[in-house]
């Protein structure tokens, strides 16, 4: 192990790996429940705003834009602990979520579908813990 990867693995130096496109993976799960709530990614600048000011910031990949979660639906996520993994190449943040809804769907995680083994060994996906705490139609109007 060169002494850089000890100092990512075992150190307390905090040394993100971003990807290509200067991005880091998070998950962002419910502090009371430990569900997860969504997979987005951070910048930079997202991970230095989140740490700053305790409010979840990600990087739209699709509109190419930072964001504050929430600033739009006010479903926002205060952030009450963040975590690394190993290497440093992914984020975990634990969220009290305002408002009850993660997902710009209006759903309270962005994981409400299940799949299961179907017929034959196909996938089969089925709708779970899938009600709508807001209508996105007239939440997001653009």
């Amino acid at each position: 192990m060169s002494a850089h990867s000890h100092e990512i693995e075992e150190g307390l130096a905090f040394l993100p790996k971003f990807d290509a496109a200067g991005l880091v993976t998070c998950v962002a799960t419910d502090v009371a429940t430990g569900d997860v709530l969504m997979v987005a990614h951070m910048n930079e600048e997202a991970l230095r705003k989140t740490i700053a000011s305790g409010d979840a910031w990600y990087f739209s990949r699709s509109r190419n834009a930072l964001w504050r979660k929430g600033e739009t639906s006010g479903q926002t996520q205060r952030v009450v602990e963040m975590r690394m993994d190993c290497d440093q190449d992914a984020i975990w943040i634990k969220v009290e979520q305002i408002g009850g809804a993660a997902c710009h769907t209006g759903r309270r995680s962005c994981f409400y579908r299940a799949i299961t083994k179907g017929e034959g060994g196909a996938a089969k996906v089925s709708f779970i813990d899938a009600d709508k705490v807001f209508d996105p139609a007239s939440v997001y109007k653009s």
